[in-house]
């Protein structure tokens, strides 16, 4: 990529590298690691809005982090979960029209906002807060929002049938597992979405297709999919405890392995026992999940277990450390 470089005083080449830099956020500093791009000639630094943009996101995530706010990825799916557009989730809120785009798009909810959405994203919670305040949504909008808050809470019946999932992989949010708390339904619905992609999916492919869209959305969002950490093993990267998830799967009648003999070698099928579901995964996760898919749609299990290897993630670890999402800053699908 070519720009031009006020110091040669002509187009030159360009180069990106990785250096430290410190942000002030609301008078904190906060270090980061930037990518930047430079002048392959001079070494001068020249504009990039693209990676200044990542910079700056990732300054703010960390800043985030540091005082429990909320991700813009998450305040985009709290709102989604009850199919709310952000101007009718604001006025539902008694905030600003546009109050809820600036938080999605990346500004800094002040604390009071960030504990009403931490306590409105309990469907049972919204409940209470439909019918005990005076909101200034419409009479229609208003029941059509109460009979998605109940179809949540129902689901939540389930949830709580998954309790022994959540205590096997409670985690604290962090670089391992992309700031995310494990979410069961979001990776099974990874699996569907895989299985129903193609003819034939084979597990360790799939393994890989999951590892790298979490990563992918990661870098893009500043948080995981699913919350799944992943470890390096000699096929490439998997999320952890996958035997114990796809033995969850299959006793939930979601999705099972199902092995053929090719030629005396063992083929571990996935198979999809349940459509893919509407409503867990938002769109941009699904624009990353189809992204992948497509990245590697002519690819075999050798082959992308051997693409896998190559990635910095997975040489600068070793077998069964995990791959921290830190990692992810170094994955291009182009």
């Amino acid at each position: 990529m070519k720009r031009y470089c006020e110091n040669c005083g002509k187009e030159v080449e360009t180069k990106v590298v990785h250096k430290k830099e410190t942000y002030e956020v609301y008078g904190e500093p906060i270090d980061v690691d930037a990518e930047v791009l430079i002048c392959a000639n001079c070494g001068e630094e020249l504009y990039s809005e693209e990676l200044d943009t990542a910079t700056l996101v990732s300054a703010y995530n960390k800043y985030r982090k540091r005082h429990k706010l909320l991700l813009p990825a998450e305040i985009k799916e709290i709102r989604e979960q009850y199919g709310l557009s952000q101007r009718a989730f604001s006025r539902l809120l008694n905030w600003g029209d546009k109050t809820i785009y600036r938080y999605e798009n990346g500004s800094l909810q002040d604390k009071a906002h960030n504990s009403l959405l931490l306590l409105l994203r309990d469907p049972e919670n919204m409940k209470t807060y439909l019918t005990e305040n005076e909101v200034t949504l419409g009479s229609s909008q208003k029941n059509k929002l109460l009979i998605t808050v109940e179809h949540l809470e129902q689901s939540n019946e389930h949830r709580i049938e998954r309790k022994f999932l959540d205590l096997l992989f409670a985690k604290l949010p962090s670089e391992e597992n992309g700031y995310k708390t494990f979410d069961y339904d979001k990776f099974y619905s990874m699996v569907l979405f895989f299985a129903h992609r193609g003819a034939e999916l084979l597990k360790t492919k799939l393994m890989k297709l999951m590892n790298y869209s979490d990563m992918i959305f990661y870098k893009e969002n500043g948080i995981s999919i699913s919350g799944a950490r992943y470890v390096h093993l000699p096929y490439g990267p998997v999320p952890e405890n996958y035997d114990f998830l796809f033995g969850a799967m299959a006793a939930d009648h979601i999705a099972h392995i199902e092995i053929d003999f090719d030629n005396g070698y063992e083929k571990h099928k996935v198979i999809a026992d349940e459509k893919m579901p509407t409503g867990i995964l938002s769109e941009s996760e699904l624009s990353v999940l189809k992204r992948v898919s497509d990245k590697f749609a002519d690819f075999g299990s050798a082959e992308i277990s051997r693409y896998s290897h190559n990635e910095k993630g997975y040489s600068e670890t070793n077998k069964g450390q995990i791959i921290s999402y830190a990692y992810a800053k170094y994955i291009n699908l182009d």
